[in-house]
């Protein structure tokens, strides 16, 4: 637990001085509260900003984040260090994991407090929020384990994320697009976000979130046997 801390207090350091990954965490919780609190448009569905950015955040934010992190210390050398002193790998990716889940869990914080939902959906809605964080951190550290250098990272960490981050939003408006959407994570959590007021969870949400969190699961023990964090 004391290098899990330590490592934990080090991606603090780390995050405060890489900016590109700092706003990764500030974008869409700022840009729910600016743009639920300011456009109003007749016949838009309640909340429809907190709903689209809120699937958006989970897509993007901790995927990219848990893979630039992996892949940057790699590049650097850093993680190798660690690893010779004494730190193992799964209180590495333990440490890092916890950092970039609280981290976003308190932007979700801020996406549910533009919803203005009541305690009962306020706590659903960030339950499915900690799930949906949870398997993209995991896809994220499938990439960032896969990949050589922070550049190799991004260049696979870019397509995967518009899928799983534009794909709730496209699903809205093409029938086509939904029919294949509804088999991520992100959609899915997009659905219930948006029923989150009368939530009914169903036999294919679970099956789906959890199809989706074992084949992250099982691609990154994989990728981690194959390449390691060394």
């Amino acid at each position: 637990m004391n290098n899990v801390a330590a490592i934990f207090k080090k991606q603090i350091k780390d995050t405060l001085k890489n900016k590109t990954i700092l706003i990764q965490f500030i974008l869409f919780p700022m840009l729910t509260l600016l743009m639920s609190r300011t456009v109003r448009v007749e016949g838009m569905p309640e909340n429809f900003f907190v709903n689209l950015f809120a699937a958006m955040y989970i897509g993007m934010a901790p995927l990219t984040s848990m893979a630039a992190v992996i892949a940057e210390e790699k590049e650097k050398n850093t993680l190798r260090v660690l690893i010779m002193s004494d730190v193992k790998p799964c209180e590495y990716l333990l440490g890092t994991g916890i950092y970039i889940w609280i981290i976003c869990m308190a932007g979700s914080a801020v996406i549910c407090a533009a919803g203005g939902y009541g305690p009962q959906e306020a706590a659903a809605f960030m339950g499915l929020m900690a799930a949906g964080i949870l398997i993209s951190l995991l896809a994220g550290a499938l990439i960032g384990t896969w990949s050589r250098t922070e550049m190799m990272a991004t260049s696979l960490v870019v397509p995967v994320m518009m899928i799983f981050s534009f794909l709730p939003m496209l699903s809205l408006f093409n029938p086509a697009i939904a029919k294949i959407a509804k088999f991520t994570y992100t959609e899915q959590i997009s659905r219930m976000i948006g029923q989150v007021g009368h939530l009914q969870l169903r036999a294919e949400n679970i099956c789906i979130l959890l199809a989706n969190g074992l084949i992250a699961v099982g691609l990154f023990t994989a990728a981690y046997k194959r390449r390691g964090l060394g």
